[in-house]
């Protein structure tokens, strides 16, 4: 195995013009002399294509992170995970292993090229900074990602030549970084009447007094008449008081992962197959879990899957958990076709019917459903406190379905409001909580 990569390594060696002109130099000398019989002329040719083969065996035969000048790669990347159009910075760092001769004359003759995914890169490509010392050099960078995932940052591309400047080589140095891209989110006003009113019709919460009551921070949509404003100036900060016996109900963001492309029917005209559709799905999703959140409720994310797990999604409790929500958004993918869609539905929702706790709101980011899918939403809905917005695929032969969907969940109980793929996150939500009681 040693020996293939060698070989390998040999095999991605090229001249330099400065090269390829010793080799056609030695090349002619060596005949030249021969014919005319005047060895010098062929010693001269021969060493000549000697110097090319030496060169060509060292630098292909060289492991940059071996041996006594061998260079190592650090990567860092601030912040991490990265928020989709947010700015990353990346500092890289290529030194050497220990102070040697060797690796600062590597260091000399080293020319740097940073791989990264194109949906880290963005449309502007990677621009870099690059700062040379004799035992370092240091590369800065930013990138834009454009798209949720987790992408591949490096490895680091090397190109370097020998003394005499006759064969160049281009070698990977160092690992790949995995970058994880969270989706980004909308502060959505969810601490509506709407919304407080259903927590204590659904919970028979006696109304606030001030012998029961614990302190928060305050967030939007909060009653300013709550304020504590003795605690707001010792700490520097509102805070208003909320009902401890009361509690607090938590919620669960539902996302159909019909929403997103399909991974074989990428083309396929019965479902949305557009990414950004799909992505603007995850985004409203995760706004949606994320300003529950924030609100104070305790919240989670969980999507349609064949095989459920929803016990093992645990809800997160405080603003120090938002960025465990993010990560479980970073890996979400469609399903892998239509007829795998409708079943997922149908088994996560079975599965959130027997696992949801008492007092659980289900807010719900749904496509059109066929009816065995409409009949197990349904069902959930008619248990409990579910909220759906339903979206409007693109294409032609969808509203037939949309409408049936809407309509029996409406039947069922629960609170539904249609929008368009990529509508204003916060002007969904308004159509929601407008369609409430």
């Amino acid at each position: 195995m040693r020996w293939r990569d060698t070989l390998a390594r040999i095999s991605r060696v090229r001249l330099t013009p400065r090269g390829i002109g010793a080799a056609c130099t030695g090349g002619v000398l060596v005949p030249l002399g021969l014919v005319l019989t005047l060895p010098d002329l062929v010693g001269l040719g021969a060493a000549a294509l000697l110097a090319v083969a030496v060169a060509w065996v060292v630098i292909g035969t060289q492991r940059l992170e071996s041996g006594r000048g061998a260079l190592h790669v650090t990567r860092a990347v601030t912040p991490n995970p990265v928020v989709r159009d947010r700015t990353a910075e990346v500092s890289l760092l290529v030194a050497a292993h220990q102070a040697s001769g060797a690796a600062y004359e590597r260091l000399s003759r080293l020319r740097l090229s940073e791989q990264a995914a194109h949906e880290l890169a963005g449309h502007q490509g990677i621009r870099a900074r690059v700062s040379a010392r004799a035992d370092r050099i240091t590369v800065h960078y930013s990138l834009t990602p454009t798209r949720r995932g987790r992408w591949s940052l490096g490895p680091l591309l090397t190109t370097r030549t020998d003394v005499f400047g006759l064969v160049r080589a281009t070698q990977p140095l160092g690992g790949s970084t995995q970058v994880p891209v969270w989706p980004r989110t909308v502060e959505l006003a969810v601490r509506t009447r709407a919304v407080g009113d259903v927590d204590h019709s659904a919970t028979g919460a006696r109304l606030q007094s001030t012998d029961d009551s614990v302190l928060r921070e305050y967030v939007a949509g909060d009653d300013p008449r709550r304020v504590h404003w003795a605690s707001a100036a010792r700490r520097g900060q509102l805070m208003v008081r909320a009902d401890e016996s009361a509690g607090v109900r938590p919620v669960t963001v539902l996302l159909d992962r019909s929403l997103l492309p399909h991974w074989q029917e990428s083309g396929s005209p019965r479902r949305p197959a557009a990414v950004d559709d799909g992505e603007w799905a995850v985004e409203l999703a995760a706004s949606i879990a994320t300003s529950f959140l924030d609100a104070g409720h305790p919240a989670r994310l969980l999507t349609t899957s064949v095989a459920p797990t929803v016990e093992g999604v645990r809800f997160a409790t405080t603003r120090a958990s938002r960025p465990a929500l993010l990560d479980a958004c970073v890996d979400i993918r469609g399903h892998r076709g239509a007829a795998e869609g409708q079943h997922a539905t149908s088994t996560t929702a079975r599965a959130l019917r027997l696992a949801r706790t008492p007092g659980e709101i289900v807010v719900a980011v749904l496509g059109p459903h066929a009816p065995d899918a409409r009949h197990d939403l349904a069902a959930l809905g008619a248990e409990g406190t579910c909220w759906a917005l339903l979206v409007t695929p693109r294409g032609a032969g969808f509203q037939h379905e949309l409408d049936q969907t809407a309509s029996e969940l409406r039947a069922s109980g629960w609170h539904v409001s249609t929008c368009e793929a990529r509508t204003d996150p916060e002007r969904a939500w308004a159509l929601l909580a407008e369609r409430a009681p």
